[in-house]
C-alpha cells in the first residue's frame, strides 16, 4: 500500500526534518528532483539545451522550488523565463539564483514554451485559483513548443488551485479553470490526497514521488492508502492441493428479478470469476442464470438456497414486498453480506436499517453517489473520503463508494483508494459484476475490507481490459475478469 498524508502531517514532518538540516537543504532536494523530471521530459522534445521553459511563480516555498529547479535547467542551457504572480513577494534567494543562471523575468507567457512549471500555489492553498492565476491557467493549453506541440505542464507538489486534503476542485468562475491541469505532478516526500482522489486526481496527470527524506518523520495514521498489485497478490486466496468446491467457499446470490434478469446473470458472472468453488442463486431469474451459467445451483428463495459462506443481495432485486422479504432473509443469515443497488434503497426503511445494525456478521455496502444520497440524505460532497468514513461508522459496515476513484472505508477509520478505475465502467450492470466478485472473495475467507479493496482493483483492471475493444458493456467486464484474474496464478 502507498500511504497518502494530510497537509498537517506533511508540514509536521517537514518541520522535524528541517530542524536537523542546514537551512535550505530540503528545498534544494525538492528542486533537484523536480529539475531531473523536467529534464527527462525535455529529452523527448529535443533536449534541455535550447528548451523554452516558463516558471509560474507564486509567493510561497512552492514558488521557490520552481525557481531553484529553473536555475538548474538554465545552467544546462535552457532558456528559462519566470512569471511572478505577485512581484516583490517571490522567494528572494530562489529568484536571485535563477537570475544568476541567466533566467529572466517576463510579464506574460512567451510565444514559444516547451515546458511550464506550475509553482503558483503550494499545499497550503485553498479555495481555487485567484486573480491573474486563473487567467494564466486558461492560457496553458494554448501554449506551443518548438515542435508545434502543446507545452508540457508540470505541477510542483500538487496542481495549483486544488483542495489538497480532499481532492475537491471548486467550480470554475467566468469560464476560467479553478485549478491547473498538469501533465505530470512531481510530489515531494509524500503523496497528498488531491493526487489520488476526487476530481483533482484527474488534474494531476502522471504523479512522480521524489524522496526528500520525509519518511521517518511522517507519524500517525495516513489519510488513506493506495492499493498496489502486490497487495492484491498477497491477499488473493491460495488454492491448496486438497481444495474442493466447498472448502473454497460457497457464495449465495439474491439478485435479479423477472424485470431485471440481467442483473442476476451479471452478478453470477462476477462471482464465478472469483475464487469460490460454488455459486448458489436464489431468485426469480433462475432460468436466465442457468441458461448462461449452468454450473450455478439455483432455487427461487433465499430460504431454499442451502448453506453459503457469504451472500450478495440487491442487484436488480426490486424494492417490493418480495424483495424486502428476501433481504430480511439474507440479513438473518450469520455470514458476511454484500448489499448493492436495490438492497440499499430498501435500507432507507427504518425497520430494515435496524436489522442491519443488529447483525454480528460483517456487512459491505456498495453505493454510487445517488445511492449514498438516499442513505444519508445528502451527496458525498467535496470530501468523498470523509463521507465514506462517516457512512462506514454510522452503518458499522465497510463502504465501497463507487466512482472513478473508488473509496473503501472501514468503521474503524481506515480508508483506501482504488487507482485502476476507468470511466469505461460508467455503464449499466458493471456494478452487478463487481458485487458478485466481492461476494466470491468474502465467501473465500477474505476479511471485508480486503475483499472490497481487491474487488475494486481487479474490477477496474477488467474495465480497462474490456475498453481496449471499444465501448464497454457489463458482459464485457465479466468476461475480461478472467484473464485479469489469471495473472494471479
Amino acid at each position: 500500500m502507498k500511504p497518502v498524508w494530510r497537509v498537517a502531517d506533511v508540514r509536521a514532518a517537514e518541520a522535524g526534518l528541517m530542524a536537523t538540516l542546514p537551512a535550505g537543504t530540503l528545498m534544494q532536494r525538492a528542486a533537484a528532483g523536480l529539475a531531473r523530471r523536467c529534464a527527462l521530459l525535455l529529452a523527448d522534445r529535443g533536449g534541455v539545451y535550447g528548451a523554452r521553459v516558463l516558471l509560474l511563480v507564486g509567493t510561497g516555498d512552492n514558488g521557490g522550488d520552481a525557481l531553484y529547479a529553473g536555475e538548474r535547467l538554465a545552467r544546462r542551457g535552457a532558456a528559462v523565463s519566470a512569471l511572478l504572480l505577485t512581484p516583490g513577494r517571490a522567494h528572494g534567494q530562489g529568484l536571485a539564483a535563477l537570475r544568476a543562471a541567466g533566467g529572466r523575468l517576463v510579464e506574460r507567457p512567451p510565444a514559444v514554451v516547451d515546458l511550464v512549471l506550475d509553482g503558483i500555489v503550494g499545499i497550503g492553498g485553498t479555495g481555487g485559483l485567484r486573480d491573474a492565476a486563473d487567467r494564466l491557467a486558461a492560457e496553458l493549453p494554448g501554449l506551443r513548443g518548438r515542435d508545434g506541440g502543446r507545452a508540457c505542464v508540470v505541477a510542483v507538489d500538487t496542481p495549483s488551485g486544488v483542495a489538497v486534503d480532499t481532492g475537491h476542485v471548486p467550480p470554475a468562475a467566468a469560464g476560467r479553470p479553478a485549478a491547473v491541469r498538469a501533465d505530470v505532478t512531481v510530489a515531494f516526500g509524500a503523496l497528498k490526497p488531491a493526487l489520488v482522489v476526487g476530481p483533482a486526481a484527474a488534474l494531476a496527470g502522471q504523479v512522480e514521488l521524489v524522496d526528500i527524506g520525509l519518511g521517518p518523520w511522517l507519524r500517525g495514521t495516513p489519510a488513506l492508502r493506495v492499493t498496489q498489485w502486490s497487495d492484491v497478490v498477497e491477499w488473493w486466496p491460495e488454492l491448496g492441493s486438497a481444495a474442493e468446491k466447498y472448502t473454497r467457499g460457497v457464495v449465495g446470490l439474491a439478485t435479479g428479478s423477472a424485470g431485471y434478469p440481467g442483473a442476476a446473470v451479471l452478478s453470477a458472472g462476477g462471482a464465478l470469476a472469483g475464487p469460490t468453488g460454488l455459486v448458489r442463486y436464489a431468485g426469480s431469474a433462475r432460468d436466465d442464470v442457468l441458461r448462461h451459467h449452468p454450473s450455478v445451483i439455483a432455487s427461487e428463495r433465499v430460504a431454499d438456497a442451502g448453506r453459503v459462506q457469504a451472500w450478495v443481495c440487491g442487484s436488480g432485486l426490486g424494492t417490493g414486498a418480495e424483495a424486502a422479504a428476501e433481504l430480511r432473509a439474507v440479513l438473518a443469515a450469520p455470514v458476511p453480506v454484500v448489499l448493492d443497488a436495490d438492497a440499499l434503497t430498501l435500507l432507507v426503511d427504518g425497520s430494515m436499517a435496524g436489522r442491519l445494525r443488529g447483525r454480528d456478521a460483517p456487512i459491505v455496502v456498495t453505493p454510487h453517489d445517488r445511492e449514498f444520497s438516499r442513505l444519508c440524505g445528502r451527496d458525498p460532497g467535496a470530501d468523498r473520503v470523509g463521507a465514506a468514513l462517516q457512512l462506514a461508522a454510522w452503518m458499522n459496515a465497510v463502504v465501497l463508494l463507487k466512482g472513478d476513484r473508488t473509496i473503501v472505508a472501514t468503521p474503524d477509520g481506515r480508508a483506501y483508494v482504488n487507482p485502476t478505475g476507468t470511466p469505461a465502467l460508467a455503464t449499466g450492470g458493471t456494478g452487478d459484476v463487481l458485487a458478485g466478485l466481492l461476494g466470491s472473495l468474502l465467501a473465500a475467507g477474505l476479511a471485508p475490507e480486503r475483499a472490497a479493496v481487491v474487488a475494486a482493483y481487479l474490477h477496474g483492471l477488467a474495465g480497462r481490459e474490456a475498453a481496449r475493444g471499444g465501448p464497454v458493456t457489463a458482459p464485457d467486464v465479466a468476461v475480461a475478469l478472467r484473464p485479469v484474474l489469471a495473472r494471479l496464478g
